[in-house]
């Protein structure tokens, strides 16, 4: 568990357009600036062979099963956690990840699978085997005009996700809240409208208490 290990184990989580990865990006340079040993890294992707699932299943062309699809997630996952986030975290590190198992719980489970009980079982058995839990989760929460005009500044969708409609997306967007309130000890709900510096130290406010 991330609580047995020496690091600090953070997640920053939010739908398409939430701003997450700015913010993702702006903190680990913060954290380096002030003296802090971290690593940033991502998902899907974040090692070799999570890099390559990554391309698979971010693949516009891709079509294959709802159950495929998490278990390609969670397989890239499983090496993600082994390759690169344990070690780090063993080696007292604070992990800065761009998404973990709260996106497949939102946009698989409740986005895709609208919250069917057997999605959300497979999704919570294959979280419990990971045997990795975040210390703190950062969700960023923008308002549907807010995800609008940063997908829009992107120019077109740069994944079969972005892709998806308005009503997928306001699914994710109440999934992230959901689960969010779930367990306000680990997650911080945090408003993502607004200028990028306001909205970095309304993060850096809610990662503050955290730090060693």
């Amino acid at each position: 568990m991330a609580g047995e290990l020496a690091g600090l184990f953070v997640t920053i989580e939010g739908g398409d357009g939430s701003g997450k990865t700015t913010q993702a990006t702006r903190l680990a340079k913060r954290l380096i600036a002030l003296g802090h040993d971290v690593l940033a890294t991502r998902e899907p992707g974040g090692s070799p062979g999570a890099e390559a699932i990554r391309r698979l299943v971010l693949d516009p062309e891709l079509d294959v099963s709802l159950c495929a699809e998490i278990l390609l997630m969670y397989a890239a996952r499983f090496d993600h956690v082994a390759a690169t986030i344990r070690p780090a975290l063993e080696g007292g590190c604070i992990v800065l990840c761009d998404r973990f198992t709260d996106s497949t719980l939102a946009y698989q489970g409740y986005g895709a699978g609208r919250g069917a009980p057997q999605v959300i079982d497979l999704i919570r058995s294959l979280e419990a085997r990971l045997e990795l839990r975040p210390t703190l989760t950062l969700v960023l929460d923008v308002s549907p005009s807010g995800r609008r005009a940063r997908l829009a500044a992107r120019g077109q969708a740069q994944d079969r996700f972005e892709e998806l409609d308005a009503d997928f997306h306001q699914r994710v967007d109440e999934a992230f809240r959901i689960i969010t309130a779930q367990d306000p000890d680990r997650y911080r709900l945090v408003p993502g409208d607004g200028p990028i510096e306001s909205v970095e130290q309304r993060v850096f406010a809610a990662l503050a208490p955290k730090l060693p």
